[in-house]
């Protein structure tokens, strides 16, 4: 039971806290602290429980606790990766909590909008997605839904990413996923809009391009704002890629997701419209 004990301490402490162990366990507090104690051995149940939490067979976590530490040495992954970690993540992660933060402003950016932005993967030409902003629960959410066709003679590729908005301070900021492959995450920050009625918002965009070289790429986006309500249907068949000097781009519009960088600057910084 000593060494039981040694090294169920060890893989606890993968984790923030006793307490997060015993509650994503579901398990008694002062029951949980007797085994790590030694003091008491779990239940048969409760020992596959255990060691299904961490990732480990029964007959490992009873080694003795130095031939364990060597273990588990060579597979920290297994211990820090359970299914039931990830779901806490996602239930309480970082980003998820500073939906707390956000200002009363925020539900004035709910609803759809048009993104443009040089395309990263098309180099040259304007990409235009469909982004919606709405609010589900206690948090502010984003859709962002992406077409294209890289040339005439190649097929229609979709994507879609979601991703949680967080107005902090005077920034708005916007953090995704792709949810179709799941190998791309962008982050966005705007300006808001200081006046009564939004129209356009400007900002800068991260994130990789996706053609082979996955290139880690960031550009000038403007949001141009199309109402809380839109026909889903024609407004993303509104979206693709666009020659810089295609009709249905506006000039002004063209012009602010021009990246340039000024003779004086040190680092790439969003314009304002």
């Amino acid at each position: 039971m000593e060494d039981f004990s040694h090294n169920l301490r060890l893989l606890s402490s993968y984790y923030r806290s006793i307490a997060e162990v015993c509650r994503q366990l579901k398990l008694n507090r002062p029951q949980f602290n007797r085994y790590l104690a030694g003091k008491a051995r779990p239940s048969a149940n409760t020992m596959r429980r255990i060691c299904d939490f961490f990732g480990v067979e029964e007959h490992e976590i009873l080694l003795p606790n130095d031939q364990f530490r060597r273990l588990i040495q060579v597979r920290p992954v297994a211990v820090n990766s359970t299914a039931v970690a990830d779901a806490e993540m996602l239930e309480t992660g970082y980003l998820q909590r500073l939906q707390g933060f956000n200002s009363e402003d925020v539900d004035r950016y709910l609803g759809y909008y048009f993104e443009y932005y040089l395309s990263m993967a098309c180099p040259g030409q304007i990409l235009r997605t469909l982004v919606c902003i709405e609010r589900k629960d206690n948090g502010v959410y984003y859709q962002r839904s992406e077409r294209l066709r890289e040339t005439p003679d190649s097929p229609m590729c979709h994507g879609k990413y979601f991703g949680l908005v967080n107005f902090l301070s005077d920034r708005i900021f916007l953090s995704d996923y792709e949810s179709l492959t799941g190998n791309e995450m962008t982050q966005t920050i705007l300006f808001p809009s200081f006046k009564n009625r939004i129209t356009r918002l400007s900002g800068l965009r991260i994130g990789v391009s996706g053609s082979g070289e996955r290139m880690p790429c960031c550009a000038r986006v403007v949001y141009e704002y199309l109402g809380a309500e839109v026909n889903f249907r024609k407004a993303f068949a509104m979206c693709g890629l666009f020659d810089l000097n295609s009709s249905e781009i506006d000039p002004v519009l063209r012009d602010a997701v021009i990246n340039r960088m000024g003779t004086r600057d040190w680092h790439f910084r969003a314009a304002h419209l």
